[in-house]
């Protein structure tokens, strides 16, 4: 059996315990839930549970672990070309894209179940936003040790990225909007000549 297929194997195990937190949680709440309902619900033994889940709140929380991580490295992947407001928005929004369109609504309805959850997680640590920081820095051609700019970017751009995911959490409704549309919304309004590359003079 190859390692691609072991991989597929075990990515189709974790979506179908996923998906049967969820239903459980948004059916009973959160909190009258167990590991071994939601193994029994998914069709594995609580063994297998564990074996690759190893919390019940990693089910709701592990999209979002590594988060300000996996934007940065986006943000090194985006083309040169582009400037640094418009490199940073794509970073973000490809991210917010990442997420299986097919899981999100339940997974919004299983977090309203849950409050007090997401308080947990640091979505971006100090080390990703110095990361992104020195990146902006690079694409704008400036020090961020002298220039606010690179730093006032980064936060702005976390901060509604940030911003917009508790609004679709909390959104009412009965035809709720995507995570898409609110993160790509909230950090399109970043965008603006301020953050280009200052010619030489």
């Amino acid at each position: 059996m190859s390692q691609s297929l072991r991989e597929r194997q075990r990515a189709q195990i974790r979506a179908d315990i996923r998906r049967a937190a969820f239903r459980l949680f948004i059916e009973r709440g959160y909190d009258a839930v167990t590991t071994e309902e939601i193994a029994s619900a998914a069709g594995v033994s609580p063994r297998t549970f564990f074996r690759h889940v190893p919390t019940k709140e990693e089910l709701l929380l592990a999209p979002l672990r590594h988060g300000g991580a996996a934007i940065v490295s986006l943000l090194e992947e985006r083309p040169a070309t582009e400037s640094p407001d418009v490199a940073l928005v794509n970073a973000i929004v490809v991210r917010t894209r990442s997420f299986d369109p097919a899981d999100c609504e339940e997974w919004r309805e299983a977090l309203l179940v849950a409050p007090g959850l997401l308080d947990k997680v640091t979505l971006h640590t100090p080390a990703d936003k110095e990361r992104a920081t020195k990146l902006i820095g690079e694409r704008m051609g400036t020090n961020p040790d002298t220039d606010i700019r690179p730093g006032l970017l980064v936060q702005l751009g976390f901060a509604a990225g940030d911003f917009a995911f508790q609004r679709w959490v909390r959104q009412s409704g009965k035809k709720p909007r995507l995570l898409d549309c609110y993160v790509t919304d909230a950090v399109e309004a970043i965008k603006s000549p301020h953050w280009r590359r200052k010619p030489k003079s």
